[in-house]
């Protein structure tokens, strides 16, 4: 096996399992990784569940198409990544429903939304910064995009879900399932008391 059939395989896994636990559902979701000079991400319509080989877009840095299906429409969103650093080598984007409904709540420092509750989300991803609404697959939630992009590690748009990049697809895979954890063991907490950061040292 070379080196691109195995970000292929990698890549299938992670959206499969991402699918079977139900982080994400039906063609709401997207993933991608960079082989040289290339972007392949899931194509537009795709379920994370049932993904193939041939059901990726092949794109450049620039976001035209090379070959395959049509790329997801929020393929500029990884590509933001991508540009962000060349260190960057697996995007992955759901819906999850935790970090989405954290999302929906006002947050005094949209620099860092997630409550630092355990040492595990800062070591895998860093600081999770928010992005705002926008409609999705618009030129303006692109623009937010671009706009925050120096602002976080991680990132969770707004009233829609998060957006984690890592070294490899499994790295991006593994930051995604650390923030989900996060934004649900924050929601929790925040229903026992008002003041929980501060009885838990935030």
């Amino acid at each position: 096996m070379n080196e691109l059939e195995k970000k292929i395989q990698d890549t299938i896994w992670a959206a499969k399992s991402l699918f079977e636990r139900g982080k994400t559902a039906g063609s709401s979701a997207n993933i991608s990784f960079r082989h040289e000079d290339r972007v392949y991400i899931s194509g537009s319509g795709t379920c994370f569940g049932r993904l193939r080989p041939e059901d990726f877009s092949v794109t450049d840095m620039e976001g035209n198409l090379i070959q395959g299906l049509r790329p997801s429409k929020e393929l500029p969103l990884h590509l933001a990544l991508y540009r962000k650093s060349e260190d960057i080598g697996g995007v992955v984007h759901t819906h999850s429903f935790y970090t989405t409904l954290w999302s929906c709540l006002h947050h005094e420092n949209p620099d860092d939304i997630i409550p630092h509750i355990t040492p595990y989300l800062e070591m895998k991803v860093g600081k999770i910064a928010l992005v705002p609404y926008a409609p999705p697959g618009s030129k303006e939630l692109f623009a937010h995009m671009d706009e925050r992009i120096g602002r976080g590690d991680g990132f969770v748009l707004k009233n829609h879900g998060p957006i984690i990049g890592g070294k490899t697809i499994m790295d991006a895979f593994y930051g995604i399932e650390e923030l989900e954890e996060s934004a649900k063991m924050a929601w929790y907490l925040r229903k026992e008391s008002d003041d929980v950061y501060d009885r838990i040292g935030k």
